[in-house]
């Protein structure tokens, strides 16, 4: 278990869900919370170097062990795209409700709607040491939003016949994209080898 730890993000919704996650798996103690760093630039050309971009300068910034996260909606009929652009596919300043606009009208004839979400976590230690994970979530994109819950893609990312807005908080954290990543980190963790190769991956 980690002691202390801070999530690498500003997104409320997203630290909402890692700490249910989190705390769940037992992977950490205490989530810090209150703390602030200056905005770290999303310049990585994948999703493994942006989680690692976050991670490597809050941890320097804090002096904790920094968790972070990068994820894409990775969908067949746009040839893998809106990808590692997902959060900002419609702009630098888009909504959520901007993003999910701008695909259902780019995907208004697509026959072919399976997509993917892919999550990679990245763990960074004061010291360094450094691993990563990922979590992949195949579904397919609907041709409506539906469901209250989630944020982001979920109105319109469907599993088995339903979406994950339509699903409990509780019901998303067991099969999500992230929570598939984080349970790689847990059993990464658990063999205590920081990184040197591709990350570990739960599909």
């Amino acid at each position: 278990m980690i002691p202390r730890l801070v999530v690498a993000s500003k997104n409320p919704d997203k630290i909402a869900e890692v700490e249910d996650i989190l705390m769940g798996q037992g992977l950490v103690g205490e989530l810090v919370r209150g703390l602030t760093w200056a905005d770290v630039p999303e310049t990585g050309a994948t999703l493994e170097e942006n989680a690692l971009l976050k991670a490597r300068a809050v941890s320097r910034e804090t002096g904790l062990p920094a968790l972070a996260d990068d994820t894409g909606l990775e969908v067949v009929a746009l040839g893998g795209r809106p990808g590692v652009y997902s959060a900002r596919y419609a702009g630098e300043d888009a909504t959520y409700a901007d993003n999910v606009s701008k695909l259902l009208a780019e995907m208004a004839a697509a026959v072919d709607r399976r997509a993917r979400f892919r999550t990679v976590v990245a763990l960074v230690e004061p010291s360094g040491e450094t691993w990563t994970a990922e979590g992949v979530l195949a579904g397919e994109i609907t041709r409506e939003p539906r469901g209250d819950g989630g944020f982001g893609y979920d109105p319109v990312f469907e599993v088995e016949g339903r979406t994950l807005a339509e699903l409990t908080p509780e019901e998303k954290n067991r099969i999500s994209h992230r929570a598939r990543a984080l349970r790689a980190l847990a059993e990464r963790l658990s063999k205590d080898s920081p990184d040197g190769g591709e990350p570990l991956s739960e599909r």
